[in-house]
């Protein structure tokens, strides 16, 4: 690496790191001043509290990468122009394009770095919840009335959980089919136990019901019967079910297709799991548009450069949101909701580069 380019990997990397770091803390401080009472109120301690926000803080990283590195690169372009040094770089023969090849090889680097964080913060995610509800859940044995979704689609309706017992009450279990092949049926009983040698739960003295096609239905009765998925433990049915945001990517993916087996549209899941894939990248393409444009508007100092990342930043959120929400209606293919602003910025960013004057 020349010393060029060791100086502008410098000045950018300093400059991220700062706003990576930065910024999550801004917003953490910012949502424990709104819910802190809140908090407090439900039985966490003050250590708890700090706890879930250490959790929580690699999430608030991830979110913050896109802003830090498009910060870093006009700040550092912009930088470099008001001192006169691209002029100087310029001048030695040395394009703007081979100028700013640091910056994007460094941006793609954190796009990678963002990829391998995406499956660190559903973890981090799921103990930062694991926190404050602690205290709570290890205080209750009995969860009434309550509706617990399963594997492949079962949903599992529950009217009594005791887990000192480990006995269930009033339990109906539905799965809908496709088919002869994949039939939809329903299964009920007054009780259930849970056996631990086995890990799993006896359903006693119900009936199964099996409809394996429209207007035909089968019943049998049974004095036991085991659901050969259901083996949540007691206390997983006393905790609160894991949201998307705390399920990996592969997690993710299980759950979609156990959801589309049972029939239903999992068109919004779908598109979040590929924001899984397409957000990290944004990292890369987001410099790429900001580089040229920095350059071009280096007049103005800070102000201009902070206006520029902040103004592309919600742009580039919004645009988010929306293709999100297009690809959960079902307008196009998840997949292609999920990178259309990155494709959107990289468009805009070859044309930037393009009449950048080099």
């Amino acid at each position: 690496m020349r010393l060029l380019d060791r100086y502008i990997v410098g000045q950018f990397s300093r400059i991220f790191l700062v706003c990576v770091l930065g910024v999550p803390f801004l917003f953490q401080v910012i949502d424990l001043t709104d819910n802190l009472d809140d908090y407090l109120a439900e039985g966490a301690t003050q250590a708890e509290v700090a706890l879930y926000y250490v959790y929580q803080f690699p999430y608030h990283v991830l979110l913050g990468f896109p802003l830090a590195a498009l910060l870093a690169s006009v700040f550092t372009v912009s930088t470099l122009a008001r001192h006169f040094e691209t002029t100087a770089v310029k001048a030695g023969g040395v394009s703007f394009y081979r100028f700013t090849a640091p910056v994007l090889i460094t941006a793609l680097t954190l796009s990678g770095v963002a990829l391998g964080l995406t499956q660190i913060v559903p973890t981090s995610v799921r103990k930062a919840e694991e926190v404050l509800g602690r205290e709570q859940t290890r205080s209750r044995t009995l969860r009434i009335s309550f509706v617990y979704r399963g594997n492949e689609g079962r949903v599992y309706g529950i009217q009594r959980l005791d887990t000192q017992a480990g006995t269930l009450s009033d339990v109906a279990i539905d799965r809908e089919g496709t088919g002869p092949e994949y039939p939809t049926y329903n299964v009920s009983a007054p009780s259930a136990r849970w056996d631990s040698v086995t890990a799993s739960w006896v359903l006693e003295n119900g009936r199964l019901h099996v409809l394996p096609e429209l207007g035909q239905t089968l019943t049998f009765e049974f004095a036991e019967l085991r659901q050969r998925h259901f083996t949540e433990t007691p206390e997983e049915l006393l905790a609160r079910p894991p949201t998307e945001e705390e399920m990996t990517y592969g997690e993710l993916g299980r759950y979609i297709n156990a959801l589309e087996r049972s029939g239903t549209n999992a068109s919004r899941l779908r598109t979040v799991r590929a924001i899984r894939l397409s957000f990290p990248f944004a990292v890369l393409i987001i410099v790429l548009f900001g580089t040229p444009l920095a350059h071009s508007t280096r007049r103005g100092g800070a102000p201009m450069s902070v206006g520029i990342a902040l103004a592309t930043t919600i742009v580039f959120m919004i645009v988010i949101r929306i293709s999100e929400a297009i690809g959960a209606g079902g307008g196009v293919h998840p997949s292609l909701a999920a990178w259309i602003p990155n494709l959107l910025f990289l468009a805009a960013g070859i044309v930037l580069m393009a009449k950048v004057r080099t």
